[in-house]
Formats: structure tokens, sequence, C-alpha cells
């Protein structure tokens, strides 16, 4: 199963938030603005389809990064680990 990271920036907080909650759906946020997970492939062209809905083309900046098990192997950290909590999402 490839390993997918996703990294964004969106300028308006509205969109931001938008997105992060799609990303949410489907990935761990590790950063602020970078999720990563496990997905099918056409779970990836899902995820794009929801990305391109929600983001402004002209104005945001967002990159979708496969990676092969041999490149998610290779994967450096360095800090704490990844974040597993939505900030902007409360359960109650």
């Amino acid at each position: 199963m490839p390993y997918c990271v996703v990294a964004y920036d969106i300028p308006d907080d509205r969109r931001r938030l938008r997105l992060s909650r799609v990303l949410w759906g489907m990935l761990d946020r590790v950063q602020k603005s970078v999720f990563e997970g496990e997905l099918e492939e056409h779970q990836v062209d899902r995820l794009e389809e929801r990305i391109r809905r929600v983001v402004e083309a002209r104005e945001d900046a967002i990159r979708i990064y496969p990676l092969c098990p041999a490149c998610r192997r290779r994967i450096r950290r360095i800090g704490p680990s990844p974040l597993r909590a939505d900030p902007d999402v409360w359960v109650i």
C-alpha cells in the first residue's frame, strides 16, 4: 500500500480549515500543514478530487507525494513524534 504525504500552504483561514478536515478524514496530521498515511491508489485519486473542490488553485499550494515502500523506509524524523489530534476539531 503506498504511503502518501500531503503538504499545503493556504493563506485563507476558512479554506485551510476545510482542507485540514478533508485530510484528517484520511491521513494523520504530523505537522500543522503536513499529513501522511497509507492510502490505496484509488484513495489518492479520490483525495485529490476532494482537495480540488476545497482549494483555490490560483492562491493555494498543495503537494501530494506518494512514496514507495523503499522510500518510506528512508524517511528521517527529527524532533517530537507526529501529532495525532486535530486542534481545530473538537469531539464531544
